[in-house]
């Protein structure tokens, strides 16, 4: 008998990860539903993760997440009176908000969260643990919650402590602007002390309202497509959110100066005393469509370990939000840190919500849960609104707008272009502009001027390429055909004087993603005295 021994020899000698040293420090923070949420067993010990997981996700929800808010302590409970929720610490944070669900084997970008971003981040030569950080949290819970703002506090000082006493930069998503915000607010010294620039992306600053007002109605998915079958019913999602103060925090702000404003309608079919009924169009702002919130979800209940819990509209989590609203529009920004701004644009997003229409109206408000709510669109993000999302309050140094959704935004590589930019992570490029997403080059430059008898005479000639292109190679722009644009002024004065000046761009699109411009101007002016 023959026997056939194989041998595999193993390459140890990798190749190492590219690290720049000179890299301030990050600090990436998540929005709602953004971080992992381990369940720990009081009794037994025993850990596991209930948020983000697909196998048992409802029954998981339902034993370890649903829970009542305590208006004591501001803090929401699990009504499982034995379990405590943590958020894992692994690799310095950014495991609870990488991938959300590891275990997922199919359709597993749909739990990506900062995912893509850590893979560029490294690339860029951050390094986890040195330059490279995360900070999850229990999103059920207010944004102000003393216990989160102490987390934050201890991580901000671990972070800078890691990085050798450099300043830090922090990243946040979403709700995350809304948590840093009221830190800031609450605490600016410490704020002031270890950060050097904070980036918000898609942050709701002014709420998201036809996101909040339908999902406190009819509930809402954390994931779209097919996968949402394997996941969380839109109504367990409700009866989980609606005792969670994270989510009144983004009901549309009733203070602020509305340029379009968020309204909760119905059609609604009154009845009067005398037997008479109208039909009418019923316009709720933020702030007044709190009465129909209370009346629709007065018989909300939970059925939980057998019992039918009453769930209605929350009225102490309503005056928490309005305490965290004060914080958050007094927030002001230290002196010594730089802000920055990104939304999204160019997705329909829902921003004022109706009921029934003039044919079908609404005549019991407790029906609303069971009724297909309009959506009247604004720009945004597709979560969020522009007009939301751009109104700070604060000094940026830039705000700037990104054609995507919500949470897709987090994997553009505009995005990434913008970040490696305003972190200087990299070369610096001194001709990126973020505005416009384009990278100007100057190519040509020529000047003549001469001056006789009393005749003079400018004429100038500048070139310039004008890059616009993705991480992958194709072009961003549209256009493939050349532009000529002119203009030309005359200006007199009898028996005086005449200047006549000429200006000509050419635009030349080329098929490799980039304009060539090229600017011919031409001035003459007589002094006839």
């Amino acid at each position: 008998m023959t026997i056939l021994r194989f041998s595999f020899i193993r390459n140890t000698k990798e190749q190492k990860p590219y690290v720049n040293p000179d890299l301030n420090p990050v600090l990436l923070v998540p929005g709602i539903g953004g971080s992992m949420l381990n369940a720990v067993d009081d009794q037994n010990g025993t850990e596991e993760r209930v948020w983000v997981r697909f196998l048992s996700a409802e029954y998981k929800l339902k034993t370890k997440l649903w829970s009542r808010y305590d208006p004591s302590t501001g803090k929401t409970e699990s009504l499982d009176t034995n379990t405590r929720i943590i958020v894992p610490e692994d690799r310095n944070g950014l495991y609870a908000l990488d991938i959300l669900d590891p275990d997922l084997l199919i359709g597993y970008e749909s739990v990506y969260y900062f995912h893509d971003l850590i893979v560029q981040m490294l690339k860029w030569g951050y390094q986890e643990g040195k330059t490279l950080f995360g900070f999850g949290y229990d999103f059920r819970q207010s944004n102000r919650l003393q216990e989160t703002m102490d987390r934050l506090a201890a991580k901000l000082e671990s972070v800078y402590n890691a990085a050798g006493g450099k300043k830090i930069d922090i990243i946040t998503h979403s709700m995350g602007g809304l948590l840093v915000k009221c830190f800031m607010g609450l605490h600016s010294d410490i704020f002031e002390k270890y950060v050097k620039n904070w980036i918000a992306i898609c942050a709701p600053f002014q709420g998201a309202p036809g996101m909040v007002n339908s999902t406190l109605l009819n509930g809402m998915s954390f994931v779209e497509g097919w996968e949402q079958n394997l996941f969380i019913s839109k109504w367990s999602m409700h009866q989980l959110l609606i005792e969670c103060p994270s989510l009144y925090e983004l009901m549309g702000s009733p203070n602020f100066n509305w340029q379009h404003i968020p309204l909760l309608e119905l059609w609604h079919d009154k009845h009067y005393s005398d037997g008479q009924s109208n039909i009418i169009l019923e316009s709720y702002p933020p702030g007044d469509s709190i009465e129909v919130l209370k009346e629709a979800l007065a018989n909300n209940t939970v059925n939980y370990d057998g019992k039918d819990l009453p769930l209605p509209f929350n009225l102490e989590i309503m005056k928490w939000a309005n305490k965290t609203w004060e914080i958050l529009s007094s927030a002001k920004l230290p002196s010594e840190v730089k802000f920055y701004n990104i939304y999204g644009t160019s997705l329909e997003t829902a921003h004022s919500v109706c009921y029934g229409n003039e044919n079908k109206p609404v005549s019991d408000l407790q029906q609303l849960h069971s009724l297909q709510a309009k959506y009247i669109c604004v720009d945004g993000d597709g979560t969020v609104p522009v007009e939301s999302a751009k109104a700070d309050g604060l000094n940026a140094e830039a705000r700037v707008g990104i054609p995507g959704e919500h949470r897709g935004i987090l994997c553009e590589p505009h995005l990434f272009r913008i970040l490696k930019h305003w972190l200087k992570a990299g070369d610096p490029d001194p001709f990126y502009n973020p505005l416009n997403d384009y990278v100007v080059l100057p190519t040509a430059f020529e000047m003549e001027r001469f001056k006789e008898k009393g005749l003079e005479v400018a004429s100038l000639k500048e070139e310039w390429e004008i890059i616009s292109k993705d991480q992958d190679g194709q072009s961003n722009t549209t256009a493939d055909i050349t532009s000529l644009s002119s203009i030309s002024v005359l200006h007199g004065v009898a028996n005086q004087s005449y200047s006549e000046a000429h200006a000509t761009v050419v635009v030349h699109p080329r098929n490799d993603g980039k304009h060539h411009v090229q600017l011919n101007a031409l001035a003459v002016s007589v002094d006839a005295s």
